[in-house]
């Protein structure tokens, strides 16, 4: 039996101002966690509005309807177990017209971090798991036990952007030699042990990045995100607005490039005088900064820290 479900949303104010919510409009809130964001969505909406709430992971959908079903409200919600890269199905089932706003809000939630049985946290000791969705069959166990030298290098250096990444693969190999890594507190025994003596009390705990990396690549994270966000923009009415909160800086950069193409889509030589390929923009960002959290929401949720929101909205 896992904790109860605990996830504070980040960023509910700012999420909620962005997306400009109309009474009557049709919103999807992509990862709905423990129900805070899509709870904040549902209760600005008048009789005819809609919310479509998704997650992949089964705990988050039961916290999810538990919460919307609590809240006072004549509008329409529906709560599915689903993957956000399958959002253009969704809106073609559900608002083939297109909706007015989309939320993603990425990464990996409070409740996912603090049950120590799903194995994520690298404070507690749990089997090597870090699925979101725990009908997936890749789990960390396989990554860490069956990955080659080179390729555990090659995500926790680009996934973690660890510097030390060839160290602590050669490190896992050579523990894996003498027996299987089945827990998270014998994987981040053994990055620590892979980090320069002098650096391993520096801050926040060696293992954070390859945990991020490890559960990066069993979750297919960053493969589907651009996707994604590109389904999702083309789903939006015009006037609609797609929000992203991100927690690091790959995630970021992804949201970043893929708002900018949408943005401007031309794909003509810098040189050309005029626009030849006849790519019309459809979308204008609107926070050409990401929109950070306050100094008191940072207090008050230490989680929300590295937390960057970004907007776009169909021209």
């Amino acid at each position: 039996m896992g904790k109860a479900f605990n996830h504070e949303s980040v960023l509910p104010d700012e999420t909620i101002k962005y997306l400009n919510i109309e009474k009557n409009g049709k919103y999807i809130d992509c990862t709905a966690g423990g129900g805070g964001h899509s709870r904040q969505i549902l209760e600005r909406l008048g009789s005819d509005g809609l919310l479509i709430a998704i997650d992949r992971d089964i705990e988050a959908i039961e916290e999810t309807n538990r919460v919307l079903e609590g809240t006072d409200t004549k509008a329409k919600y529906v709560v599915l177990k689903d993957n956000f890269l399958n959002i253009d199905k969704i809106i073609e089932n559900y608002a083939p017209d297109g909706v007015d706003g989309i939320l993603m809000d990425l990464g990996v939630s409070s409740h996912q971090l603090d049950e120590s049985e799903r194995g994520f946290s690298y404070h507690s000791d749990a089997p090597l798991d870090m699925r979101m969705d725990k009908e997936e069959q890749l789990t960390a166990y396989e990554v860490v036990n069956e990955y080659t030298k080179e390729k555990l290098a090659e995500i926790i250096g680009r996934y973690g952007e660890e510097r030390y990444a060839g160290r602590i693969a050669s490190a896992i190999i050579h523990k894996r030699q003498e027996s299987k890594i089945n827990t998270t507190l014998e994987l981040a025994e053994i990055v620590k042990s892979a980090y320069p003596p002098k650096e391993r009390f520096k801050g926040k705990h060696p293992a954070r990045k390859t945990f991020q990396a490890i559960r990066i690549e069993v979750n297919k994270e960053l493969e589907i995100l651009g996707e994604a966000l590109r389904k999702a923009a083309d789903g939006l009415k015009p006037g609609g607005r797609l929000a992203v909160i991100s927690f690091h800086s790959l995630e970021d950069r992804i949201v970043k490039v893929v708002f900018s193409e949408l943005e401007n889509p031309c794909i003509c030589p810098p040189n050309f005088p005029v626009c030849v390929c006849n790519r019309v923009s459809r979308h204008k960002i609107i926070s050409k900064k990401p929109i950070l959290p306050t100094s008191d929401e940072i207090d008050n949720n230490r989680r929300s820290r590295s937390s960057k929101l970004r907007v776009i909205e169909h021209r």
